[in-house]
């Protein structure tokens, strides 16, 4: 079949909740994409960040295939082999005492919300169901009814009330709006080290230090929120490294698994962690041993493969050159690594229509927020591909 004929077949029988751009991936190797009738593209979106690692990495691949024919999935009612090591990669690592796995990002972020409520009411000593949690305007934090219930944007939510209560949204990057937040029931404050979702927008130098030790002052936790930002993307293992910050909690997911099955979890020390006792909250495929075997692997390929010093240089590279782009339609290039937003002036007429002509020229990649064009290759992107698609992106922002 060709392009045409999936997008009529996926437009009858799908549910219409995404719009995506009208390319049909049938094959993907590292940093590029075929599609249904063999065009090429490179990917410079990396699945909202999830494929760090470039797509099928041989490495990633193998632990899978080899997982596979063992055993996939136990449940958690018995134990694996693999959870154990996964566990032990993530401690030496990152350096958490403990962790708790998932699947999807949103799950992760739920996880903490629970374990933050539960830390208010037996260690804080919050009276039972007045805990808040502090969150950003702009966040996007997952797509649950909880989640979306403390979502600022208001298409997220308008359709899916009634809403969790529980959460005080302030400005995002200002420190005196969340220290007017903070009360006596306040148990925790949860952040995105960058909003990636909100058009990659970054906070003032020294924000999340100063937050960190706000919470440390007022006995608050502290959750980073780094399923997008994490794992190498901006240059460091955590997006929270940058400024010497050592979160209470962290959520992690997407390029956990090199985008190759859902796998996410939360770290914390153990006074945290060992609030949760058996039966109060679970997965049936969360920690799995292809989950773990596949984590171990992906870990593995960004530490040994230096990815996180790779997006240093080649962000750095990237947003260099962006910015020397003379043209009338860009407001700011910004970013971290190679998490990278060119805002376009509203006169611009929306980013959507430039990401529709970069993929006319072999260049996949999204708009968010409407008028900010999200470029995040895949971390093992070479310098000659990145002038490759600087030529491309230059002509359509000219």
């Amino acid at each position: 079949m060709n392009t045409q004929e999936y997008i009529a077949i996926e437009d009858q029988f799908g549910a219409h909740n995404y719009k995506p751009l009208d390319v049909v991936i049938s094959k993907a190797k590292g940093v590029w994409v075929t599609d249904a009738d063999g065009k090429k593209y490179l990917d410079c979106l990396s699945a909202y960040s999830a494929q760090n690692q470039g797509h099928c990495h041989p490495r990633i691949v193998k632990a899978m295939v080899d997982q596979a024919k063992k055993v996939a999935l136990t449940s958690r009612a018995f134990r694996n082999d693999q959870l154990p090591l996964f566990y032990k990669k993530l401690h030496d690592l990152l350096g958490y005492e403990m962790a708790i796995p998932m699947n999807s990002g949103a799950e992760a972020v739920e996880t903490a919300i629970k374990l933050a409520r539960k830390w208010a009411y037996e260690v804080k000593g919050i009276q039972k169901y007045a805990a808040e949690i502090i969150v950003a305007e702009g966040n996007f934090h997952g797509r649950t009814t909880t989640i979306v219930s403390f979502s600022t944007e208001q298409f997220y939510k308008d359709a899916f009330g009634p809403f969790t209560p529980g959460f005080t949204a302030v400005p995002y990057g200002d420190m005196e709006a969340i220290r007017a937040a903070i009360g006596p029931n306040t148990a925790a404050i949860m952040l995105e080290p960058i909003q990636g979702e909100n058009g990659v927008v970054l906070p003032p130098e020294g924000y999340l230090s100063a937050v960190s030790q706000l919470c440390r002052e007022n006995n608050i936790l502290f959750i980073a929120d780094e399923i997008q930002t994490g794992l190498g993307r901006t240059g460091k293992w955590l997006a929270c490294q940058h400024e010497g910050v050592r979160p209470d909690m962290v959520c992690l997911g997407k390029a956990l698994s090199g985008g190759m099955l859902p796998v996410s979890v939360v770290l914390a020390d153990a006074p945290i962690m060992n609030l949760f006792k058996p039966g109060e909250h679970g997965s049936t495929f969360g920690g799995s041993p292809m989950a773990s075997a596949v984590a171990i692997a992906a870990l593995e390929v960004l530490d040994e493969e230096k990815l996180a010093e790779r997006a240093v240089e080649l962000g750095a590279y990237f947003m260099e050159k962006l910015r020397a782009i003379k043209s009338k339609k860009i407001k700011e290039v910004r970013g971290k690594g190679l998490l990278i937003g060119v805002e376009l002036y509203p006169s611009a007429g929306g980013a959507r229509k430039y990401c529709e002509e970069l993929q006319k020229l072999g260049i996949l990649c999204k708009e968010t927020h409407d008028h900010v064009i999200r470029f995040a290759p895949p971390l093992i992107i070479e310098k000659k591909t990145i002038d490759w698609a600087l030529k491309r992106i230059a002509r359509v922002l000219k």
